[in-house]
């Protein structure tokens, strides 16, 4: 039973690097819709990694092997965080490694080394997208963490596996709360995958991109794993918003039929989620660097105001 277990869990990891470009890839194809374009197939993220992953990886002379590594560890890293997430159901053995503490630890570790590499050869862009993603990830992460205390509080476990099954197994409630720390989450999590209006994953600008300006040294296999590894963050935070705030579906047992029922659910949820985020932007445009703050202390803002609900509201009664 055990084994049956962990061979769950290992597909349910695999789920994440399998679903992880067919989620950007449906985003894209809805972008191009609503700006009355044909766009590419849902499937093009596929393609664009075979492509990528087919061709020879060069590095400048002066590249390091922490350049040569980074890769492999960002994705990793990213990968590691994901699959402890709880996808289809919390009852896996990596549902207790489920923990956020752990997950923003993994995910702060694959940033770091995607800073590193990044100034690792010495380019302008290179330090400059280091500097700008550390900017913005430093005024993310409190908000991110404040959002999930909150529902921590409620659950009194830091585990999200356990979140999900306080929500499960109790009456439902209109949490005041939860609305606010659902708010916040969105818009640290638009900041964190570097979507519009923090940043532009589509441009190239030397003025604008941050994301992008960090693995611009990089071909071939390198820059597939970073572009999957930066994939795979969306659906990340994807599956914490489908999951968390609103675990309707998931299973909390192994049984077959609730599993497929599970994805299927979990499946639909994504599906609204890109179609959202499509629709966010399509109709705003990226806002300047020098106001990333003020959007990032908004979302704190939310988050704070979540905490402090939830200690007014519930704890205080």
């Amino acid at each position: 039973m055990m084994f049956i277990e962990w061979l769950l869990a290992f597909v349910q990891a695999l789920l994440y690097v399998a679903l992880a470009p067919l989620l950007v890839g449906w985003i894209r194809t809805l972008k191009a819709r609503l700006q009355n374009r044909r766009g590419p197939s849902v499937l093009q993220s596929y393609r664009d990694l075979y492509k990528l992953f087919a061709k020879e990886a060069r590095m400048a002379h002066s590249a390091s092997l922490l350049f040569r590594a980074a890769p492999y560890i960002v994705f990793v890293a990213t990968w590691l965080a994901a699959a402890a997430v709880p996808f289809v159901t919390t009852s896996l053995p990596t549902a207790a490694m489920a923990d956020v503490i752990v997950i923003a630890g993994l995910l702060a570790l694959a940033r770091f080394f995607l800073a590193l590499a990044a100034m690792d050869v010495g380019t302008a862009f290179g330090g400059m997208g280091a500097s700008r993603e550390m900017f913005v990830s430093a005024l993310a992460e409190p908000a991110m963490l404040m959002a999930v205390f909150t529902l921590a509080m409620t659950a009194h476990s830091t585990n999200l596996a356990s979140m999900m099954d306080y929500q499960l197994f109790n009456d439902p409630v209109l949490r005041p709360s939860y609305m606010f720390a659902l708010a916040g989450l969105v818009l640290v999590a638009v900041a964190e995958t570097g979507r519009i209006p923090i940043d532009n994953p589509a441009t190239h600008l030397e003025l604008t991109m941050i994301h992008e300006a960090m693995i611009l040294e990089y071909s071939g296999r390198h820059l597939a794993l970073m572009e999957w590894a930066a994939q795979l963050k969306l659906l990340l935070y994807g599956v914490l918003l489908a999951n968390v705030f609103s675990p309707t579906g998931i299973a909390t047992t192994t049984d077959p039929g609730a599993l497929g029922l599970a994805l299927v659910v979990v499946m639909f949820k994504l599906a609204l989620l890109g179609v959202a985020l499509a629709i966010s932007e399509t109709v705003l445009a990226k806002m300047r660097l020098f106001r990333a703050p003020a959007f990032l202390n908004l979302a704190l803002l939310l988050t704070l105001l979540g905490l402090l609900s939830h200690v007014i509201l519930e704890v205080g009664v």
